[in-house]
Parts: structure tokens; sequence; C-alpha cells
């Protein structure tokens, strides 16, 4: 620990030799919080990715799907369901969506309390973050499978294809960039979610911006966190974004026409030679 600290104190006195810091207070914010800021920080990174990633990945469990059955239930779909089912979940996903985080938070403590045996902590902010998220999942995979070529699967249906053969032969590979588009922006939301979840008891980058630097008045560790979640949300849509490109047969056989284009140019038609 002694190490540790004596580290920290170097590295806050080289902070304040590189700025030419003079501010008595601002000298000591920067002894006070860089030392926290040192031992905490990738701690609370951490947090925030480890519960942002479950929460995403139970999320998207519950919400694919429904929201598959959003589509394939309807009653254009390749599975009608009944009506009255379809108006009841429809309306329990609206209800889920209408709920502001933080009051779903407050109001989910009990079912946390009983699954993880607490309503405080990284790990109990799981569960919330699941229920607020799973329905605007639903709804992204609901969006993403209706853009799909109505065409493509009628013809899947004329050649006899069962259901189940469309919905997953057809309709998610097919629809399969889009739902990357969609699960990398329900990253990002409860990412963002997760750093609210910190306001009354959650972890994370969150817990550390509101409660330390907020509440106490540690500005240095404030900016820190907000940066540090930034960079964040900029890392995984940087690479969800590259997966979903790299998937898209448009983007593919637009950069292969590109390509076959510039090599005709440089070398002639086939033939020419």
């Amino acid at each position: 620990m002694a190490e540790e600290l004596t580290m920290a104190e170097q590295a806050a006195e080289w902070i304040i030799s590189f700025f030419n810091v003079t501010d008595p207070k601002l000298v000591k914010d920067i002894f006070e919080q860089v030392p926290y800021l040192l031992n905490n920080l990738a701690f609370a990174a951490w947090e925030t990715i480890y519960s942002t990633v479950l929460a995403t990945l139970f999320a998207c469990l519950i919400g694919l799907p429904l929201g598959v059955l959003l589509v394939v239930g309807a009653a254009d779909g390749v599975r009608p369901l009944p009506s009255p089912l379809m108006k009841v979940l429809n309306v329990v996903i609206n209800l889920l969506r209408s709920v502001p985080f933080l009051i779903l938070m407050v109001v989910v403590f009990p079912l946390a309390r009983v699954i993880v045996g607490t309503s405080i902590g990284t790990n109990a902010s799981i569960v919330p973050l699941t229920i607020a998220a799973f329905p605007f999942v639903a709804r992204l995979v609901e969006g993403s499978l209706r853009e799909m070529d109505r065409g493509t699967v009628e013809a899947a249906q004329a050649m006899g294809c069962t259901p189940f053969q469309i919905i997953w032969k057809v309709i998610l590979p097919e629809s399969l960039p889009s739902l990357l588009t969609g699960f990398t922006t329900a990253f990002i939301t409860i990412l963002g979610y997760g750093a609210m979840s910190g306001a009354i008891g959650g972890g994370g980058l969150g817990n550390m911006a509101l409660n330390r630097g907020h509440t106490r008045g540690m500005r240095i560790v404030l900016y820190v966190a907000v940066i540090a979640l930034v960079l964040l949300v900029q890392a995984f849509q940087s690479i969800g974004t590259h997966f979903a490109t790299r998937l898209d047969k448009r983007v593919t056989n637009r950069k292969a026409r590109k390509s076959a284009q510039k090599a005709k140019r440089t070398f002639g038609p086939p033939g020419a030679m």
C-alpha cells in the first residue's frame, strides 16, 4: 500500500509540474484525487463493462425471441398468432418501455434482492438493467426484421419451408447486420442506464462520478469518470459498427463492384491483353 501511495504522489507531483499548477486548492485536489483515481478507476471501469455486458446478454436473450414473435406472429407474419395475445404482448412491452429507468430500478429493488441477495451494488443493478432493456431490444429486433425484403420470405414459403426454417435460415441471417447495429445501440443505452444507476446504489463509473465526483465535490474524479464513459461508448460503438459493416452484403457487394471497376480501368476489359 505504501508503494502504491508513493506512486500516486509521484503522479500527482508530475501533473502539478507539467501543467504548472499554482492554485493551492487545485494542488490539494490533485494530491487527494489522483491517488484515488489510480487505485479505483480500473476497477470501476471493469464493474461498468461487467454489468453492461451481462445486462445486454440477458436483455438480448429475452428481447430477441420477443422481437421475432412480434414479427412472425403478426397478422401478415409467417405464423400468425391470436390477435388478443399479440395485443397483450405489445401492451406489456410498451408499458415497460414507458417507465423511467430510475423509477423502474427502485420498483425492482425487491426482485433484485430475491435474485442476487442484495439491492445495492453492481450485481444488483444487472436485474433492473435487464428489465429496462429487454423491451427496447425487442422493438429494435422487430424493426430490423421488418426491414427485410418481403419477397425473400415469400420465396422461402413458395419452396415449402416451415415457419421455423424461414425464421432460422432466412429472416435472422438476412437481418444479421441490422440486428448487430441494434444490439450495439442497446449496449450503449444500457451503458448509460448503468451510469445512472450509480445515483441509487449501482457501482462502476457512474457511482464514481456521482457519489465521489459530484456529491463530494471531487471535480477531477468527476471529469475523469465522464471521459472514461465517453471512451467506452466510442470503443464499443466502433466495434459494433465494424462487424455490422463487415456482415452487410450490400456494403460487401458495393466494395467488390468498386474493386472490379478499378481493375477494369487499370487493366482493361477481359481478353483485351
